[in-house]
């Protein structure tokens, strides 16, 4: 049983039982006396006699706990990660690949700030998990001290930007928010995954061209927009797949095509979809947009 004790180290009456194991969370108590607050104790079943806990205050570190002194096999259920996990097998293949853009986090398991941080780089590495350009990642330095010790040097978390192309090697040493975060990325990697995610700018004037010819004209452009986009790589180079069916779209079912898919695709977006479907979708009415003129 998971129970907690109040500031007077009063708990409820009925919560202790000599057939039960208890994990206390403690606040500011005379009755339990410590140097730092909260306290989490350990009440093994049949005893009154408190162990307690030292380790990470982490849902999987508690479990872990509760698992080797009540005996249990309780399961974390683990959310899904879009961040990459390094090791000196993968170091060099995934930090220095010259055709990624790579933001690395250099971490450890005991470090409170790390901790607290994870929750933010895990929403980061989810906004870029559709940009192929774009790696987010993580080396463990307690595991692997030869690295963290060139890169980790003013401590945890440590985290350093890796450009395509291996130009620079950067520390990030501002803002630690998501946006901030994905601001820096947008700026160095020439990604934008907020309302302009998807458009290619490249494209631009051949759409502009498209919309404003008669239907003859179009298919001629229709074929310079594929030339175009057979230019691009990575990310790109999905988006630009689809301006070409945007194009070959809006030539079979007429100028409002876009407008149709538009609202069609918005009326998508308000039901339960996976995150990467939202992405996709978003991405989609992005670049309608620029056929709706």
């Amino acid at each position: 049983m998971i129970g907690s004790q109040d500031a007077r180290g009063v708990s409820d009456p009925h919560l202790f039982a000599p057939w039960r194991n208890y994990l206390i969370f403690c606040g500011r108590s005379k009755k339990v006396r410590d140097t730092g607050y909260p306290t989490i104790l350990w009440f093994p079943k049949g005893s009154s006699e408190a162990k307690r806990y030292h380790g990470i205050r982490t849902i999987e570190a508690f479990a872990e706990f509760v698992n080797a002194e009540g005996g249990t096999n309780v399961k974390v259920p683990v959310a899904p990660s879009y961040v990459v996990e390094v090791t000196l097998e993968n170091f060099d293949d995934v930090i220095f690949d010259i055709t990624k853009h790579v933001f690395v986090q250099f971490y450890a398991p005991w470090c409170g700030h790390c901790h607290n941080f994870a929750p933010t780089y895990e929403k980061v590495a989810s906004i870029f998990k559709l940009d192929e350009d774009v790696v987010i990642a993580r080396v463990n330095g307690d595991e692997y001290p030869e690295v963290s010790e060139k890169y980790a040097d003013n401590g945890y978390p440590s985290l350093w930007f890796i450009p395509k192309g291996n130009t620079a090697v950067e520390e990030y040493e501002e803002g630690r928010t998501v946006e901030e975060i994905v601001e820096l990325i947008n700026q160095k990697c020439g990604t934008n995954r907020a309302s302009m995610a998807g458009i290619v700018q490249s494209l631009d004037a051949l759409v502009k061209e498209f919309m404003s010819a008669v239907n003859d004209e179009r298919e001629k452009i229709i074929t310079k927009i594929e030339e175009e986009v057979s230019k691009l790589t990575g990310t790109y180079a999905r988006y630009g797949k689809f301006y070409v069916k945007a194009a070959k779209s809006v030539l079979a079912k007429g100028v409002d095509y876009a407008k149709a898919e538009t609202e069609r695709l918005q009326r998508m977006l308000q039901k339960p979809i996976s995150p990467a479907k939202a992405d996709e979708f978003t991405i989609k009415i992005n670049i309608l947009s620029t056929f709706s003129s």
